[in-house]
């Protein structure tokens, strides 16, 4: 089997593979171009996409070439793919500016010095904001049928659960067939590469080139990544894991890592670090806590670089093993005023101002449950006002926790 194709399997990317023995002997003759699409319906990438992205660094890694298909075209329409309702329609302005932070985190994943293997950044809407309908219709619709189209799964779901699909979405997959035709046309494309939802939509390129075409190319899918928990990969109860220090500070990322389920961490290892499979065999019976932080600094790493996960690393060690806080703690502060403290600060006021909770209600709760800590001490009474008791002799400051994972540093000021 090529090397390639075994390390993808062996990392857990596969899922299907369309003519896969001689996508294997293709790969071993020659270095080919490879593609993923990204919709543009978000200023920015989350966790959920970084499967995807893993892949295009794999395929680069190999000797092959990415091509980021970036949906300028097709996220004015939306993927009904996986969805029970019509996706929110973005203006130009709005997609391209998502496309623009978006590329910035392709530039970072799959940085190299090799001219040779640098990612090829397309956006569809160069090719499908052109088309005439009459001679789309002529030369490329005549290749669907709709008794095909109506048999993929995104379309299925729609249907049987009587929820509507507007004709704008049903054209989708014939564009997104359309993408791959363009690609293998204009820069020799061989393979596209996307999530086991897309496999309906893949299919539909491979054989419109085959038709249109007479070449033979090939798709590839991976598994949808849900956690041992049986939640979605990306999401957490406070909201998306963006790739983007911006939207998400590379210490809160770290800790999204660090915290990953004991059933998950070698898994992971597998797929979101570049360490060796070797390497992981060897290591995947070590202490869990060592391995969700050695899953930590490789992921926050190749995002946001040495200096940042160092941080992070530092103020991990420091809060939540060896319970210490300083100055030098990358946390979110919070400043107080002397006067504050003397005209009356209650912890229903702190913790919401401190966006750890949204209400006074949620405050209260938390307390009752022993979820709201100063210096990891339980505050028992929803009447507790903050005291210049609470701060740290010498250097003025307190740690406030809800729960074991959302912290910020309190600091006194004047």
């Amino acid at each position: 089997m090529n090397k390639f194709l075994k390390e993808f399997k062996d990392r857990g990317f596969f899922y299907q593979c369309t003519g896969e023995d001689e996508l294997s002997k293709l790969l071993d003759k020659e270095k080919i171009n490879g593609y993923i699409g990204f919709d543009c319906t978000a200023e920015c990438l989350h966790v959920g996409s970084l499967l995807q992205i893993m892949c295009l660094r794999l395929l680069q890694k190999h000797g092959h070439r990415p091509i980021v298909l970036l949906g300028g075209g097709t996220t004015r329409i939306g993927d009904p793919s996986g969805k029970e309702e019509t996706r929110k329609i973005l203006t130009a302005k709005q997609i391209e500016n998502n496309i623009k932070n978006i590329e910035k985190v392709f530039k970072i994943f799959l940085k190299t010095s090799n001219p040779k293997l640098k990612p090829i950044f397309v956006n569809n809407y160069k090719w499908l904001g052109k088309l005439n309908y009459i001679n789309f219709l002529r030369e490329i619709g005549k290749h669907f049928t709709i008794n095909k189209m109506l048999s993929f799964e995104s379309v299925k779901l729609r249907l049987d659960r009587e929820q509507s699909l507007s004709y704008m979405e049903f054209n989708y997959m014939i564009l997104q067939a359309y993408d791959f035709l363009e690609l293998n046309k204009n820069k020799n494309c061989m393979l596209q590469i996307g999530g086991s939802d897309q496999w309906g939509n893949i299919i539909n390129g491979v054989e419109l080139i085959k038709r249109h075409s007479n070449k033979h190319v090939y798709g590839l899918t991976t598994p949808l990544i849900t956690l041992a928990s049986g939640t979605k990969m990306g999401k957490t109860e406070k909201g998306a894991i963006w790739l983007d220090k911006k939207l998400l500070s590379p210490f809160n990322y770290f800790q999204f890592w660090r915290n990953t389920d004991d059933r998950d961490v070698v898994k992971f290892l597998k797929m979101f670090t570049d360490l060796k499979l070797s390497e992981i065999e060897k290591i995947k019976g070590d202490n869990i806590n060592d391995l969700k932080m050695l899953l930590a600094k490789h992921a926050t790493e190749m995002l946001h670089g040495n200096h940042e996960t160092l941080k992070a690393y530092k103020t991990t060690v420091s809060v939540f093993i060896k319970k210490e806080i300083n100055n030098q703690i990358d946390l979110p502060v919070i400043k107080l005023k002397r006067k504050e403290i003397k005209d009356g600060l209650s912890i229903l006021d702190l913790v919401t101002r401190a966006k750890l909770l949204k209400s006074k209600s949620e405050v209260r709760r938390a307390i009752k449950d022993k979820g709201i800590k100063i210096d990891d001490s339980p505050i028992e009474n929803d009447d507790y006002f903050i005291s210049m008791s609470d701060f740290k002799e010498n250097i003025n400051l307190f740690k406030l926790s809800h729960g074991k994972k959302n912290h910020v540093i309190i600091k006194l000021i004047n």
